[in-house]
């Protein structure tokens, strides 16, 4: 590599020395005025922004989304149109575990993608389940509090988690999840990913669509058993970012196929399940999975901090074509997210190359604030309405895909309750019908070795209640793993 100029961090001003500091004397005091070695300690004191709440613990990688099918009856979002190739980010991660956790503790896997459309960037925020814990978010802290550390000794507890998910019936479907196979992916590009939450897709004409994305991976679906990731947890924490990495090194390119439920409208309000609550799933049977396109990731980082670490990934980031449902827990993130990237990154976080729009112009009114590093033509005003030509809103082109109709004032109250709904069916025909006797036998054991593993006592009858409202057969084999085990 060719030597350059060393510099200064910032200004580009030329470096004396990068041995020695500026002192008053060999033996005297370091001098303040040495202004490079002050910019570099303090500049090494500030070279880590706080960590995510959730998903603190992941990496990613670079692809593109190519369309194979058409899809235009139910979506004018270009970047689902026949033929449209779109550049994208994806980025996956473990949701309770810090920046140092291993990559194979059971939790669901983030699956977070951003695409780069000429409408502006669309970004997709879901999991390798297709569902959820919680079905509100006003207890989304709550859930997230009781899987991350005690207070006082600063350990995980799994008292806390099986406190929480027996007090909350609604977590028996993703619990289910969570101890099955699914909660140990064996790499990340082998599982699937979900939008899990329930969009909203608008086509040309104006006709609405109620939507679910389903992201299945081609490399086939491959998990760990409990006892290899306890093993590679100590020997090899990085195992998943490594395989995903080297994968790509080595000119593997992981994809996965991408396919959409689609549900008319006037469907919805008497479907069997409640189609906004992200604690249930749509039957396939109902509304089959109708083929999209491939999404396939080529291209590693450079620079895993500047283009993974600081990726910031909201769901209120959607594009002509694409809205929001009654999705209790979709519309909460449209807000929480976007707020926690204002606070770990900064205001202006969408200045960032990684997480500007490259393949759409941005004019907005929105100026400074700390970081800012863009800006407009200096005769453009700062403020709307104006009489000197600046970007105003245009409805025709944006379309209110943020709206339906709920035919009713704002208020607070519970799902409406559709004739099949309950929090343990979908949980129970997960066991019974989707798995088979040996993913039964599995999910037996990792319950049992996780409630053994250091849940109280106190709340063992409760767990038992929980999977027989589960699974009858099941409750009874998990509550008799734990006796004897006890």
């Amino acid at each position: 590599m060719t030597n350059t100029r060393f510099t200064t961090n910032n200004v580009g001003i030329p470096v004396a020395s990068d041995d020695e500091s500026l002192t008053a004397g060999a033996q005297g005091p370091i001098l303040l005025h040495d202004h490079y070695l002050v910019e570099k300690l303090a500049h090494f004191n500030r070279e880590r922004v706080p960590e995510r709440v959730v998903h603190a613990k992941g990496a990613g990688a670079f692809g593109e989304l190519v369309v194979t099918e058409d899809v235009s009856a139910y979506t004018k979002a270009e970047l689902f149109q026949p033929g449209a190739t779109t550049e994208m980010l994806a980025r996956f991660s473990t949701v309770a575990g810090e920046q140092g956790s291993p990559d194979t503790w059971r939790d669901p896997r983030g699956f977070a993608l951003k695409f780069y459309t000429e409408d502006g960037n669309y970004d997709l925020v879901g999991n390798n389940t297709p569902v959820f814990f919680i079905k509100d978010p006003i207890k989304f802290p709550d859930f997230i509090h009781s899987q991350k550390r005690l207070p006082g000794s600063g350990l995980r507890d799994h008292t806390m988690q099986w406190d929480f998910w027996t007090l909350r019936p609604e977590t028996a479907h993703q619990v289910t999840w969570l101890m099955g196979d699914r909660g140990l992916p064996r790499t990340w590009r082998h599982m699937d990913g979900f939008g899990s939450h329930t969009y909203q897709w608008i086509n040309a004409a104006g006709e609405r669509f109620w939507v679910k994305y389903h992201f299945k991976t081609d490399q086939g679906i491959e998990f760990l058993t409990q006892a290899e990731a306890d093993r590679l947890a100590g020997s090899d924490p990085d195992y998943h970012r490594a395989d995903l990495y080297t994968a790509i090194e080595r000119g593997e390119f992981p994809s996965w196929t991408l396919h959409v439920q689609i549900m008319p409208v006037a469907e919805a309000e008497n479907y069997r399940f409640n189609p906004f609550d992200l604690t249930k799933v749509w039957s396939q049977k109902d509304y089959p999975l109708i083929k999209v396109g491939t999404m396939t990731l080529n291209r590693n980082p450079r620079n895993f901090f500047a283009e993974i670490e600081q990726a910031a990934f909201a769901p209120s980031n959607i594009v002509p074509g694409i809205g929001f449902s009654p999705d209790k827990m979709l519309l909460g993130r449209v807000f929480s997210y976007a707020d926690a990237h204002r606070y770990r990154i900064g205001v202006n976080h969408a200045q960032l190359p990684v997480n500007s729009a490259k393949a759409a112009r941005v004019d907005s009114y929105s100026k400074e604030g700390s970081m800012a590093y863009t800006f407009g033509d200096p005769q453009t005003p700062v403020y709307a309405p104006n009489s000197f030509g600046g970007p105003h809103a245009d409805p025709g082109r944006a379309g209110d895909e943020g709206l339906w109709d709920f035919g009713t004032e704002a208020v607070r109250a519970g799902y409406v309750q559709h004739r099949e709904d309950d929090d343990f069916a979908q949980a129970g025909t997960l066991v019974r019908e989707v798995m088979d006797d040996a993913a039964r036998e599995r999910l037996v054991n990792n319950i049992v070795g996780h409630v053994l593993g250091g849940t109280s006592e106190a709340l063992y009858e409760r767990i038992f209640e929980y999977w027989r409202n589960v699974d009858e057969e099941l409750g009874k084999r998990v509550e008799a793993g734990v006796r004897a085990g006890a």
